[in-house]
């Protein structure tokens, strides 16, 4: 069990030593290559085992941490 002193990198160490590409899509999501685990501000945890995950970093997302496409829609 970890302990609360522990980073969610040392909680869940990558089986492989390549890197995870994260990309920044502009006025849109931050897509993540898969499968990934997201620690939310609140304490919870969030599992996708997607081969790529569209984080949602608007905030306007109904399936909020993961991206719906919501941030297309026109503000008024």
């Amino acid at each position: 069990m970890p302990t609360e002193s522990q980073t969610p990198r040392e909680r869940s160490p990558r089986r492989d030593s390549q890197p995870r590409r994260v990309t920044v899509v502009p006025g849109g999501p931050v897509l993540i290559e898969g499968p990934v685990e997201l620690c939310l501000d609140d304490g919870t945890t969030v599992v996708s085992d997607r081969f790529q995950v569209a984080v949602c970093a608007c905030r306007r997302s109904r399936t909020y941490p993961f991206c719906d496409a919501s941030h297309r829609r026109k503000r008024r």
